[in-house]
């Protein structure tokens, strides 16, 4: 049966993480025992390729798209979309998930209840319980502030999520997809609706996601709102301009009418000076490349068959009989 034939997807991609990846089939299977069609996408693996037999065990219908390549985990998921995007029918749905067990398939139907709403185009899944370290809820919690002052949006949420067929081509057509998910769908104009899902545990093995790579990863979501981002630091640079020559007329001001102490005018005035010098080039910097971001975009949607080395099909038993 191809991919027309189901009424639901899964795109989630797969990273030297073999045992995980068949829990999570199995997991899917026993789900969804009438079926589904999964779109596994093998983000270059070396130690542990990913092959078909782990969705022939589950019984599972489903494509392995072998890349050429470690693309990252959110361009492997945007070459998933990309792939989903030229079979999609237009009543089909379509989630994404990791396939570590942290996104437990069980609570797929709570998504999928959601975006049943008429205004709903996508349906992301917001944490209420994380099986993390205190340092890393301690940092997610400052990340999520931080994004809102520079980005003015708020992000809650990772890559689980649920889509129509409509949402799918949208963010298989946007570049920022292949940058950072979760952020990419905030700047897609889609109705967004949430689900509070608790996080589960790990299936097997580490996570291959370290400290440089979650702060890498944090980035990354800031650069799909770059424009933003550079709008809103330089008008903060401008307003600390405007402050340091206040101070410094307040400065020449006092010392003109002798009320600043020996050395005091001279220390205040260089450290305003400096920091006007500072801002005002920084604030320059920010027109600059914002004019570069409006004047043409320097990213173009992402081509998955340029990454996709072989796609390796699943038939189950059942689809074959």
């Amino acid at each position: 049966m191809s991919i027309e034939q189901y009424d639901l997807i899964v795109v989630t991609p797969v990273y030297e993480d073999v045992e995980a990846s068949g829990r999570l089939f199995e997991e899917l299977a026993k789900q969804y025992p009438k079926g589904l069609f999964v779109v596994a996408i093998d983000d270059g693996s070396v130690k542990q390729p990913l092959d078909i037999s782990g969705l022939q065990r589950a019984g599972l219908n489903g494509v392995v798209l072998k890349l050429r390549r470690n693309v990252g985990h959110q361009k492997a998921i945007a070459i998933g979309l990309g792939y989903v995007s030229e079979h999609v029918r237009r009543d089909q749905l379509t989630v994404v998930m990791d396939s570590d067990g942290e996104d437990v398939p069980s609570t797929i139907p709570n998504l999928l209840k959601r975006l049943r709403s008429a205004d709903t185009d996508v349906v992301v899944g917001k944490r209420k319980s994380r099986v993390e370290t205190l340092k890393f809820k301690l940092f997610y919690s400052l990340y999520k502030r931080f994004f809102r002052i520079i980005t003015g949006r708020k992000i809650n949420f990772g890559n689980f999520m649920a889509l129509t067929a409509t949402s799918v081509k949208r963010l298989a057509a946007m570049p920022e997809s292949s940058i950072h998910v979760a952020s990419a769908v905030l700047a897609s104009k889609l109705r967004v609706g949430t689900c509070s899902l608790d996080r589960g545990p790990r299936y097997a093995g580490q996570s291959k996601m370290n400290f440089v790579g979650l702060v890498l990863h944090g980035f990354k979501g800031l650069m799909v709102f770059a424009e933003d981002v550079l709008v809103r630091v330089g008008i903060a640079s401008a307003l600390i301009a405007g402050f340091c020559l206040f101070g410094g007329g307040a400065a020449v001001v006092l010392k003109a009418l002798g009320y600043a102490t020996p050395g005091w005018f001279s220390v205040a005035f260089g450290i305003l000076l400096l920091m006007f010098l500072q801002t005002g080039a920084l604030a320059l910097m920010t027109l600059m490349l914002t004019g570069v971001m409006r004047s043409g975009s320097v990213t173009t949607p992402l081509v998955y068959h340029d990454f996709v080395e072989e796609v390796i099909e699943s038939r189950s038993s059942e689809a074959s009989s």
